[in-house]
């Protein structure tokens, strides 16, 4: 008995695989509706195995609904090929050619696949877009999963500019684009700058469930994004569409996690004859003030034998950051406790400036916390900058932003509206940002 038990332990399991699925043993059927077009171009597919999936891939699109429509719009032989997914694995089937004698135009004769193509008879080129032809930031946007991202109702959570994230220039190939045609047929090129094709294929646009397939050839997207993503082919979503911008989103699907990579890309012609508009930078009001000879003395003193205090805005907006002419803080909650604080807002309650022209001098005076300090200042007219001497803007040695220099810049000024808007010195300047560390002083 002991040894019977052993070699029954001993005895190797077996295991065997469900038989393959003979192709002969799937039926469906492909039926050209001759009623709806005498040229058979409306093509009927239908699964009729249960317990099977068939994939169809009509030339123009793939699908593995069990009853699909095709309608081809060329007249040619579409040579549909069919594959089964079964318990026991994959089945190729024997393909079927359909024959279609007519071209019937109105399945391309939409407004969405004249601006993707042309127009019958006609094809047209894309681009990735670089953010220089006013239509977006660059070649992609990042969309979150949990939104709306769907035609017409999409937003975007990042934009970068230029080139996709992480991509190089390389990786972009600018200058390569893609070609839609709807010359004899739907017809899909991607194309080197000089011309050479790359790859060639078919493309279908549903312009009511609104997403774009393509047989042969794939859409632009950088080399180091290939992998991140597992349908670049199918039933792509378009999520803009005009004459000369597109904008379509692909389901990242790799380990970093699902999100939306949407593809921005413009019309070749556009961006081969976009000239950019010519734009006046925007800037703060009164920034890089012009003076008058003498007027910014008489600003800063009130005029000859006479002066002028000015205290530090502290209650209004006392700092700012003026980057390419333009500030961003509001008032001091803007930088609050990270710049301006409360030892700050003490001394701008305690202190004042003044500028003045008495006894035939020019004289600044400070006062801080009720000690007092004088010299002589200059002016140099063709900087705006004030030199103080030895002497310096009111000062808070326990702030990463106590002003040491004696050179100031007048950075903003409002040659009629002093009184009121006051006057913003610079006292430090980032030449690689064109960024001015200003302080706001006040007529009280």
């Amino acid at each position: 008995m002991v040894a019977a038990m052993l070699l029954s332990s001993c005895s190797p399991e077996s295991y065997s695989l469900d038989p393959i699925t003979n192709k002969s043993d799937i039926k469906f059927e492909i039926t050209q509706d001759f009623a709806v077009d005498p040229g058979g171009n409306t093509v009927v597919l239908k699964n009729t195995t249960p317990g099977v999936i068939l994939t169809w891939d009509y030339v123009t699109g793939k699908s593995n609904k069990a009853t699909e429509t095709v309608k081809y719009a060329f007249k040619g032989n579409y040579t549909i090929k069919i594959s089964a997914v079964t318990d026991a694995g994959i089945v190729q089937l024997d393909p079927v050619t359909v024959t279609v004698t007519k071209d019937n135009l109105n399945y391309v004769n939409d407004p969405l696949w004249t601006a993707l193509s042309g127009g019958v008879g006609k094809k047209k080129s894309w681009v990735a877009d670089n953010g220089k032809y006013g239509l977006a930031m660059g070649a992609m946007s990042y969309a979150d999963p949990s939104g709306v991202v769907e035609w017409g109702n999409f937003t975007p959570n990042w934009e970068p500019e230029g080139n996709a994230n992480s991509s190089t220039d390389a990786d972009m190939h600018w200058g390569r684009y893609m070609t839609f045609s709807l010359d004899g047929g739907p017809f899909m090129t991607v194309q080197e700058k000089d011309g050479t094709v790359k790859e060639s294929g078919t493309y279908f646009l549903d312009i009511n469930a609104h997403t774009l397939t393509s047989t042969g050839a794939t859409i632009l997207r950088p080399d180091n994004y290939i992998a991140n993503a597992s349908n670049w082919n199918n039933n792509i979503k378009v999520l803009k569409l005009t004459d000369n911008q597109l904008r379509i989103a692909v389901l990242r699907t790799n380990s970093e996690g699902t999100w939306w990579y949407i593809w921005n890309y413009v019309a070749k012609d556009y961006a081969d004859s976009y000239v950019p508009p010519v734009t006046v930078p925007v800037v703060d009001e009164g920034f890089n003030p012009k003076f008058a000879p003498g007027e910014l003395l008489t600003m800063l003193t009130g005029g000859v034998g006479a002066g002028r205090v000015w205290n530090l805005d502290g209650k209004g907006n006392p700092v700012d950051w003026i980057g390419k002419g333009k500030g961003w803080t509001v008032d001091s909650t803007s930088s609050y406790n990270w710049g301006w604080n409360d030892d700050w807002a003490a001394l701008a309650g305690n202190s004042w400036i003044r500028f003045d022209q008495w006894g035939g001098k020019l004289n600044y005076t400070r006062s801080q916390n009720g000690v007092v300090t004088t010299g002589l200042f200059t002016i140099n007219s063709e900087t705006n900058e004030i030199n103080l001497g030895t002497n310096t803007l009111i000062q808070n040695s326990t702030s990463w932003m106590n002003p040491t220099v004696n050179v100031i810049k007048v950075v903003k000024a409002y040659n009629t509206g002093y009184l009121q808007k006051g006057i913003w010195l610079g006292t430090s300047y980032d030449a690689g940002k064109d960024e001015w560390f200003v302080f706001h002083y006040i007529i009280p």
